[in-house]
């Protein structure tokens, strides 16, 4: 997860839990000492549309992955929905739970309403946070447990996209020997690794794949951390793979350097990334995963600014939309049609995708 290229708000939470500063990003700043919700915090009609608050995993806007794609939804908001104020909030590397609640906290006080949290790192602050303004419409991305009147939760069939790309790593591998890097073991990612394994293994039984996560939890600096995944990457290619999938967020682009050096293919994820990668390194990225949080993202304050929001669950699947498999640069286009029937299989539901390991 790269730095922001278009500048950001950033948060840092130090004792007593005093914010020490910030820098804006698409919004104006707001006091941290409010000890009460200002009027769009409260529900109450606003003249101008939201003002709505947005608190980014590691990275952040610029990480050409996840947080990339959550940041293109708000940016289409902006465009299309008349929205009167938006501030981004980013997560520091290795933050406590309290820096988390600060956060989602300083957006509520602020008077931002919606507040949508991107990943499930949230998880329990936002459950706590949201309530403690139930006025406050709250959305989070990857994540079901943390439920309440006033949340909506919204998620991925993972599964289903990363048995496409596993199919197409499997029918690109010249070698028979494919890999998955992972972020950090996690039962999120351990769905991108089912379903690529699951699609892989449709394809070529007999085909070799090596699976390599470069953090355990509580540790999530896997997820931005290029070196750790060209390290990773680097020895799947030595011990003969000639395909690698990464669901690393920002360590990805590390995979894509060892991709290009080891000459061999990688997969992306989140973001079709044969688009957003480094330039230097778009040529070795054969697919993407595509997750579309831009959809979410969107389709939630849609539904807010519109008053039909409805908290709860919404799963983007394959049939949805939520998911897919990319095409740019036409690596994939002699597989393309192998692809889409087992796309149009699952959706039909004749292939059921696992979605943990076994």
């Amino acid at each position: 997860m790269l730095r922001n290229r278009f500048g950001r708000l950033t948060a840092a939470v130090v004792a007593g839990g005093m914010l020490m500063g910030a820098a804006a990003c698409g919004g104006s700043e707001e006091p941290a000492t409010s000890a009460k919700p200002d009027a769009s915090a409260s529900g109450a009609p606003q003249e101008k549309g939201p003002k709505v608050g947005l608190a980014y995993d590691i990275g952040g806007r610029g990480d050409q992955s996840f947080n990339d794609a959550a940041a293109a939804g708000l940016d289409k908001a902006k465009t299309e929905l008349s929205l009167a104020d938006t501030k981004e909030l980013e997560a520091g590397s290795g933050e406590t739970e309290a820096a988390k609640e600060e956060r989602l906290r300083l957006l509520a006080q602020g008077g931002y309403n919606p507040v949508i949290a991107i990943g499930f790192a949230y998880s329990a602050s936002l459950k706590k946070v949201a309530a403690e303004f139930p006025n406050v419409q709250f959305a989070i991305v990857d994540d079901a447990a943390a439920t309440g009147p006033n949340i909506s939760n919204l998620l991925f069939a993972e599964q289903e996209g990363s048995y496409l790309v596993g199919a197409a790593a499997a029918l690109k591998s010249k070698k028979e020997h494919i890999g998955f890097v992972g972020g950090v073991q996690v039962p999120l990612i351990q769905k991108f690794q089912a379903g690529f394994y699951a699609g892989a293994k449709k394809i070529k039984p007999d085909v070799q794949i090596d699976v390599k996560y470069l953090t355990q939890p509580p540790d999530f600096t896997g997820f931005n951390d290029p070196a750790k995944g060209k390290t990773a990457a680097q020895g799947m290619f030595d011990a003969g793979a000639d395909v690698v999938y990464h669901a690393a967020g920002g360590s990805g682009g590390g995979v894509f350097e060892a991709a290009k050096s080891a000459k061999g293919l990688a997969i992306g994820v989140d973001s079709d990334q044969a688009k957003t990668a480094a330039p230097e390194v778009q040529g070795v990225i054969m697919t993407s995963m595509i997750k579309k949080v831009d959809v979410a993202v969107f389709d939630f304050l849609k539904g807010f600014t519109s008053n039909s929001l409805k908290p709860g669950t919404t799963v983007y699947d394959l049939k949805a939309g939520g998911v897919d498999y990319s095409t740019t640069g036409g690596q994939v286009d002699d597989i393309k049609a192998q692809l889409d029937e087992l796309k149009q299989k699952i959706v039909s539901g004749e292939i059921v995708v696992p979605d943990k390991t076994s």
